[in-house]
């Protein structure tokens, strides 16, 4: 088989096992994603400090936000220095739904560290890291 031929078909398996985990959830998994950002970081709790951590639009991260808004996940904060801007913070709700499913949520992951040891899941962790900045940069490119 032609090495880049397997080497698509790899990557393509690696995402379907991973994104096509049975996860019952009562939000989608890019929702939950935020919310998790949102419950363990300590990062930018605005649209667009989301937006930079998932490397999305702005205004992707506020179409997902407002999905969590109408469902009482997420309640906005005017910024007191910048009254055009909002702090998104999550709800007893929300914290209460990280909590439960967190440790499901990261199966896959604690799975992979267990049985490739840790020096060839950080190894993995940062080939993929690079192979993103090399993407995104790509992309960003046009």
């Amino acid at each position: 088989m032609d090495v880049m031929m397997n080497a698509m078909e790899q990557v393509s398996l690696f995402c379907r096992l991973n994104m096509n985990t049975r996860r019952a959830l009562p939000i989608r998994s890019s929702e939950m994603g935020m919310l998790i950002y949102l419950v363990k970081t300590d990062g930018e709790k605005t649209a667009k400090g989301i937006a930079d951590f998932f490397k999305v639009t702005k205004a992707m991260a506020t179409n997902m936000s407002s999905a969590l808004l109408k469902n009482g996940f997420l309640e906005k904060q005017q910024q007191e220095n910048d009254k055009r801007s909002f702090l998104l913070l999550p709800t007893a709700k929300a914290v209460q739904l990280v909590n439960e499913t967190y440790e499901e949520y990261m199966k896959e992951m604690h799975i992979l560290k267990k049985n490739m040891g840790g020096d060839a899941f950080n190894s993995l962790i940062a080939l993929l890291e690079l192979a993103n900045d090399i993407l995104l940069e790509e992309k960003s490119n046009g």
